[in-house]
């Protein structure tokens, strides 16, 4: 959905735990989440460190979209 969304003139940012199937269909940005069940949250965490995590996720979704990609590129998710 991303890459049509994105042939549309709208850039996007997808966060996913199966990156490697996002880039093989052509998705321009793709930010490792933490896993496949979760990918935009990390359970292991106590709730304030979790949402810490969350935040930082959010910002590394930020730069990916403001950087200019000419092909599938994956940036990596907080440690």
């Amino acid at each position: 959905m991303a890459k049509e969304v994105e042939r549309a003139g709208i850039p996007t940012v997808l966060i996913t735990g199966l990156s490697t199937v996002a880039l093989k269909v052509g998705a321009n940005r793709v930010l490792q989440g933490k896993r496949f069940s979760h990918p935009c949250g990390n359970p292991a965490l106590k709730p304030e460190d979790e949402q810490t995590w969350r935040l930082e996720l959010l910002r590394t979704a930020l730069r990916a979209f403001t950087t200019p990609v000419s092909m599938p590129t994956l940036f990596e998710s907080p440690a």
